[in-house]
């Protein structure tokens, strides 16, 4: 398999596999990541809230889309995005919705599931003298939430947060099954012009070897230095 293995056939390629397929790879987890905290974040408080319809909403919602499979809700939203839209402006014909912005959707509504229970272990880890404090200093809960309790939050669950984001960056090469131009992607078209599957797929492992060593000992050393400030 290595007998006639051609490095050259990587140093033509890395170009483009790095500044167009790497590169749209990391747009889309960067992108993701901030979308999915964000809402993943609204999603823990209402799940935390008193109110009985916010709670069980954003807990129905949670635990059936990490009931299924990412590719599949790729997959459904990708064809059904554009009749979805159609039916909720009352159009005739279905939206025009690009491979990119289905992807990235469906990517932040996927993921902020998984960032919400993250984040609701976070806010349940502060103590809730903390939260009595600010509501007795006049704080409304908006206030405690912003400025006492989610700061704790996400210092504390940053390790696992960026822990979720590489397994993020892994995930963005299910998008694929719709054509979009990612890491793994821009590798197999080259591969299979060329005719060097070995060399293509083992740069792109390397690649991601690489990229998720480092994140993990970034991780690791967060953890570490929050443990001590702790």
């Amino acid at each position: 398999m290595f007998g006639n293995f051609d490095f050259q056939a990587i140093l033509r390629a890395w170009p483009t596999l790095v500044f167009e397929g790497l590169a749209f790879t990391l747009e889309v987890t960067f992108l993701a990541m901030i979308g999915g905290t964000l809402i993943g974040t609204l999603l823990a408080m209402m799940r935390l809230s008193s109110i009985k319809l916010l709670s069980r909403f954003a807990g129905t919602y949670v635990n059936l889309l990490r009931a299924v499979p990412l590719v599949m809700v790729i997959f459904w939203f990708y064809f059904m995005a554009p009749y979805i839209g159609a039916w909720l402006i009352g159009a005739d014909r279905p939206v025009r919705v690009g491979a990119f912005a289905s992807a990235l959707v469906t990517f932040v509504l996927f993921e902020a599931c998984y960032y919400c229970e993250i984040m609701r272990a976070g806010i349940r880890s502060i103590p809730a003298g903390q939260a009595n404090a600010g509501y007795a200093l006049g704080f409304s809960y908006w206030q405690v939430m912003g400025l006492v309790i989610l700061p704790q939050a996400f210092r504390n669950m940053l390790p696992v947060l960026l822990t979720q984001t590489i397994v993020l960056f892994q995930d963005v090469s299910l998008v694929y099954i719709i054509s979009l131009p990612d890491f793994v992607t821009i590798a197999t078209k080259i591969a299979q012009r060329d005719n060097r599957l070995v060399e293509m797929y083992l740069f792109v492992a390397v690649v991601y070897f690489v990229l998720c060593l480092a994140l993990s000992y970034v991780v690791r050393r967060l953890r570490a230095r929050l443990a001590i400030i702790r």
